[in-house]
């Protein structure tokens, strides 16, 4: 089964636009992206992903609400 023709392992109903490749539990491997941005706001991130649509939407997600990352540009600049 593709993973455009798959739905959100959380949720049930969106379109995913990351996966897990390393997922504690392997029933929430695909997320879309309004549960992904809700995993990253809640500080706990994928680490090991791959985008599906070939557009970085969850390296954005990371870049605009990860702390960790914010924190180290703040502490950089």
């Amino acid at each position: 089964m593709g993973a455009h023709s798959r739905k959100c392992d959380w949720c049930g109903s969106g379109t995913p636009i990351v996966r897990d490749m390393e997922p504690v539990n392997p029933e929430y491997q695909y997320w879309c992206e309004e549960c992904a941005r809700a995993l990253v706001i809640k500080g706990d991130p994928i680490e090991t992903y791959r985008e599906l649509d070939g557009e970085p939407i969850y390296g954005r997600l990371l870049d605009e609400h990860c702390t960790l990352k914010r924190f180290y540009s703040f502490a950089t600049a």
